[in-house]
């Protein structure tokens, strides 16, 4: 295999007779589209289309078959040469993985877009700023305990996502494989937003962690208002990668800018700190072009965010370093903190639960997770439904939709021997694509976004080229 059309993802037969299913839980939750069909043959059945309530589409609450053990998985034996270079050419078992694309990972930053909608609403600019921020936390928040790795997009590959229950539709492409660049783009049902991006995480080994770093820009349009933002993400670390029990931080700055106002949003992300007492924090203000600080904030991006005016910020914090602690806050005032005590010792535990400073206001608060969601890759309730593929609907999907892609639905279903065989027919077959297309001496053109640059910032940027909603799919390629 030549090393340099590795493919991040490796090819490793399993046997698949520890699959499963298990049922789904009672409660009814929001999430993407409906019932399973496969491609592939022998992956999945079709169902039947789900119930409507209220007139709109209820989603499924649990994955077909429950998540395959890594524990007979060593990743020492992969990674022990790796350590310092980036990751983008090193294959991993699929085991590893969990049944997403990582563009249905990017998806997941729609989850809480009801705080675009709520800043859409607000009349004076540092509320909207409030609201922004915390959608900016709410993205990353679902990749608490979220360890397995999500698939690395074929090139050209494809994810839409309509919700009208939520009131937005997303789309996005693979439009580069070295190196590999995922754009989207998403926008409000009412015409209230545009929300647009490309990705690049660069991956990183370190010993015993593995170092997600955040390339490319983020931008939040709000229609109404004239308004837009630009941000990049935190870096994401996954530790004890080797042995031990694996966890999650997120850590650097976060800048949220508004490009009219000049307002500015900073945002710490903290590491876990000696004894992990920084694990999950995140503080920081909103100030004026002037530096004037106008809001502070603070929270845990595994819980919620709170915010409060400069003045209480400070005088807590000047009671705090005197030792003069207030009363701590009940559980279950915020989020549900959980402290999981089968960890390793050096596993820092989670703290408890935000201190809320009086006169704070609450700006977004986590979902609650599903029952099942340790045996479901601890996905959330909206992950749960992403890959859904309910009857009927592949007739109305490009072929290069995610939802279409064997390998990913042989692992959700359980399948690890056949997700595996099918991963390395794909990358295969798209490695010989590219052979094929170097002798023609011909380029790859994508077909939903063009290259240019940021309207906002001025870098280069991924931009929607428009089109996809009206369906003409004639020209798309064949990929799986």
């Amino acid at each position: 295999m030549n090393t340099e059309e590795e493919f991040f993802d490796a090819v490793t037969g399993f046997d698949s007779d520890h699959s499963g299913e298990f049922s789904e839980a009672s409660q009814k939750v929001p999430g993407g589209l409906g019932s399973d069909t496969s491609k592939s043959q022998s992956v999945g059945k079709t169902e039947a289309r789900p119930p409507q309530e209220n007139g709109l589409q209820t989603h499924r609450t649990s994955l077909p078959a429950p998540m395959f053990t890594r524990s007979d998985f060593s990743v020492w034996s992969i990674l022990k040469k790796c350590i310092g270079l980036e990751l983008s050419k090193i294959t991993m078992p699929i085991v590893f993985n969990e049944p997403l694309s990582f563009l249905q990972r990017i998806t997941e930053y729609m989850e809480h877009v009801y705080l675009i909608h709520k800043a859409s609403r607000q009349a004076q600019p540092l509320e909207r700023m409030q609201s922004v921020a915390a959608f900016a936390v709410s993205a990353v928040a679902s990749q608490w305990e979220r360890t397995g790795k999500p698939f690395n997009p074929l090139l050209g590959e494809t994810y839409e996502l309509i919700r009208e229950d939520l009131g937005f539709r997303f789309i996005s492409e693979q439009v580069s494989h070295h190196p590999p660049v995922s754009a989207f783009h998403a926008e409000g049902l009412s015409q209230d937003f545009v929300f647009h991006g490309s990705i690049y995480p660069k991956l990183k080994f370190w010993g015993k962690s593995v170092e997600a770093e955040p390339r490319g820009t983020i931008t939040l349009e709000l229609l109404q208002q004239n308004e837009a933002y630009t941000w990049t993400n935190p870096t994401c670390c996954v530790h004890n990668v080797i042995i031990g029990k694996l966890w999650i931080e997120q850590y650097g700055t976060v800048e949220i800018f508004n490009h009219r106002t000049g307002d500015k949003c900073v945002l710490h992300f903290k590491s876990c700190g000696l004894f992990g007492k920084e694990l999950h924090k995140v503080e920081g203000h909103i100030q004026d072009k002037n530096k004037k600080k106008l809001f502070m904030i603070y929270g845990k991006w595994t819980e919620c965010l709170w915010g409060v005016d400069p003045a209480s910020y400070e005088s807590f914090k000047k009671h705090e370093r005197r030792g003069d602690h207030p009363k701590k806050v009940k559980p279950g005032r915020c989020c549900s903190g959980k402290v999981d005590s089968d960890v390793a010792d050096h596993v820092p535990e989670t703290q408890e639960t935000v201190q809320v400073i009086p006169g704070s206001r609450l700006l977004w608060r986590i979902n609650s997770r599903p029952p099942n969601s340790a045996q479901m890759y601890n996905f959330t309730s909206f992950t749960v439904s992403l890959n859904e593929l309910q009857a009927g609907m592949e007739e109305n999907l490009p072929p290069t939709d995610c939802r279409l892609r064997p390998d990913i639905r042989g692992m959700e279903n359980g399948h690890m021997d056949l997700a595996s065989r099918e991963k390395e027919r794909l990358e295969e077959k798209q490695r010989a694509a590219r052979r094929e297309r170097a002798q023609e001496e011909t380029a790859w053109r994508t077909r939903w976004f063009h290259q240019g640059s940021n309207p906002y910032t001025g870098t280069p940027d991924w931009l929607y080229t428009g089109g996809y909603f009206e369906r003409n799919f004639a020209d798309c390629p064949d990929i799986y």
